[in-house]
This record gives structure tokens, C-alpha cells and sequence, in this order.
């Protein structure tokens, strides 16, 4: 097996499941300014859109933590960021919105997508399953992906439900990340874009923010 494919295989492993040991930082190690979030982590550090969710429009950045869930874990040059509305958590959500460092400066951006797409599909019904860009890849230069599960495989709490989730992909000498967002709901026709649990213009805007408001660079 090549190295590559081996670290290909070590991330999708660390996304599936961080350890039950993985650390929970008392104070998470994220700032909020008023356009962006900043998470330190693994020696970079990862710019971020602010949350676009309606409950959080017009919050103070020194109070916007207060009004959500927040999860973070560090373990095995993997950190882990999650944010849910404030009542929510990893056991029941309807929105989701996060980010995965990795400290694998060596791991292409191309590989990192294929890892992710591999790791959400499986937790899919295949004949449900749909990719989607709004742009193609432009060499290293790897555009935000779509991924809509219309049916979540019969797995235990997921019965029932499907969920639309966009990523987006980044690069700094030290390692790679991604930024994901996620919307859940009832069982829907991935092909039919009116039964989605987000409409296709909050989609598309967000994928317009990963794209410019996001960037990974070592800590300086």
C-alpha cells in the first residue's frame, strides 16, 4: 500500500470515530470576529464563515457562543470543531456546522474530498445518494462540494431522515482541513431540490462563503 493511500486510509479512520479518550478542551481554542470565526488547532490556524443561522443574525460576536452548542476535540493530528444550535447536540440535530484539521501537510486536497465523500456516502442509501459542484476543480484549487443523502441507511436514530451537507477544502504548509454545514430532516428525493430540508439559494450562498470567507495557514 502506498504511503499515500495509507494516509488516505488513516483520515477516513479518524473520521468515522475519534477516540474515546480524544480531549475536551476546557476553553475551545476559537475566537469569533465580526465576519468570521478563527479556530487554532494542530499549528495552523482556520478562518471560517460566522454561522448563517437566522437565530444568530445580529448577535454580538463577544455573545454569539453563548446562544449555540459547541464540541471540540483534539486527538492523533486530528482536530475536530462542531457547532449546533443552542438544544442540540451529536446525539439529535437538524443543523450542523464544522471543521476537521489534520496535521498531514503531505495530503492533497483531492484526497482529502475523496476521504470525506467516502466517510458521509457510507452512512447513505446508494440509490439516494448525489454529488453536486457549482464549478470544477481548477488543478490544487479544489471548489466547495455538495453531498445530499435523501435517505440515511437503516442505522439506529437515522431512520427516516436524510440530510444535504456542502464541504469545503483547504491547504496550508502544516496540514489540510475542511469545513462542513449539514441539514437534516425527513426522508426527501435527493433529485428534487423543493423537498430538500435547506432551499438551493441557502446552498448556493454558502458555497459562495466557503469558498471566499475560508483559509487555513500555519500559526505564525
Amino acid at each position: 500500500m502506498s504511503s499515500m493511500k495509507s494516509a488516505m486510509v488513516l483520515l477516513a479512520c479518524l473520521l468515522l470515530a475519534m477516540p474515546a479518550g480524544a480531549h475536551q478542551a476546557e476553553a475551545v481554542p476559537l475566537e469569533v470576529a465580526a465576519e468570521h470565526l478563527t479556530l487554532r488547532a494542530l499549528d495552523q490556524t482556520l478562518a471560517l464563515p460566522l454561522p448563517d443561522w437566522t437565530e444568530l443574525q445580529g448577535a454580538a460576536p463577544a455573545t454569539m457562543l453563548d446562544l449555540v452548542s459547541v464540541h471540540f476535540r483534539e486527538a492523533d493530528g486530528q482536530a475536530r470543531l462542531e457547532i449546533y444550535p443552542r438544544g442540540e447536540g451529536e446525539a439529535l440535530w437538524s443543523r450542523l456546522y464544522g471543521a476537521n484539521i489534520f496535521a498531514q501537510p503531505g495530503l492533497t486536497l483531492a484526497d482529502l474530498r475523496t476521504a470525506m465523500i467516502d466517510v458521509y456516502a457510507r452512512t447513505c442509501r446508494p440509490d439516494r445518494v448525489a454529488l453536486f459542484q457549482l464549478e470544477p476543480d481548477n488543478g490544487d484549487d479544489i471548489p466547495p462540494l455538495g453531498l445530499v443523502c435523501g435517505a440515511y441507511r437503516d442505522l439506529p436514530g437515522y431512520a427516516g431522515q436524510g440530510e444535504v451537507m456542502i464541504m469545503g477544502f483547504y491547504k496550508s504548509p502544516a496540514g489540510v482541513a475542511a469545513i462542513y454545514q449539514e441539514w437534516r430532516g425527513p426522508a426527501f428525493d435527493p433529485a428534487d431540490a423543493s423537498t430538500w430540508p435547506v432551499s438551493s439559494a441557502e446552498v448556493e450562498t454558502r458555497f459562495g462563503q466557503f469558498k471566499s470567507q475560508a483559509a487555513l495557514r500555519p500559526v505564525d
